[in-house]
C-alpha cells in the first residue's frame, strides 16, 4: 500500500471517529433506565409503549368482526394497507411484497409517534429527569 493510500486510509477514519463522537452528543436531560450492563432512554420507551398499545388497538378494535364488504374501522386499515403497498411497490418495484410488513411497521409507527406527540399533552406526566414526548421527537433516539 502507498503512502498516499494510508494518508487517505487515516484522514477517512479520523473523519469516521467524529462523526461517531458527534452521534454520541447528549441534548437536553433524559430519563435513564439501567437494564442489565445497559443504560436506555427511558422516556423513549414509555412513549414507543404508548404508541404500539394505540396501534394493536385501533386495529383490534377495527377487525374485530370483519366483514366481506369492509365498512367503519375495516374499511379505513384496508385502505392503509392498500396505501402502504402502492407505497412498497412504487420504491422497490415488482418484488415489494415481503417488504410490505417491514414497511408498513415503519411507516405506521412514526406516523403514529408524529401523530401522538402533536396530540397527547405528554408534558403534564412529570420525569424526574427529562419529559415525554413523540419518541421520534428525540435527536438521541434518530441518532
Amino acid at each position: 500500500m502507498s503512502e498516499d493510500n494510508m494518508n487517505v486510509l487515516s484522514y477517512s477514519i479520523n473523519a469516521l471517529k467524529g462523526l461517531y463522537d458527534i452521534s454520541g452528543v447528549e441534548v437536553g436531560q433524559h430519563f435513564y433506565w439501567q437494564i442489565g450492563g445497559f443504560q436506555i432512554h427511558g422516556q423513549v420507551l414509555i412513549t414507543s409503549w404508548v404508541v404500539i398499545a394505540i396501534l394493536l388497538g385501533s386495529a383490534a378494535i377495527a377487525v374485530r368482526s370483519p366483514q366481506t364488504i369492509p365498512t367503519g374501522g375495516q374499511n379505513f386499515f384496508e385502505y392503509v394497507l392498500e396505501f402502504i403497498r402502492d407505497v412498497s411497490k412504487t420504491q422497490i418495484g415488482e418484488e415489494y411484497r415481503p417488504w410490505v410488513p417491514f414497511i408498513g411497521t415503519m411507516f405506521l409507527f412514526i406516523f403514529v409517534s408524529n401523530w401522538s406527540g402533536a396530540l397527547l399533552p405528554w408534558k403534564i406526566i412529570q420525569l424526574p429527569h427529562g419529559e415525554l414526548a413523540a419518541p421520534t421527537n428525540d435527536i438521541n433516539t434518530t441518532v
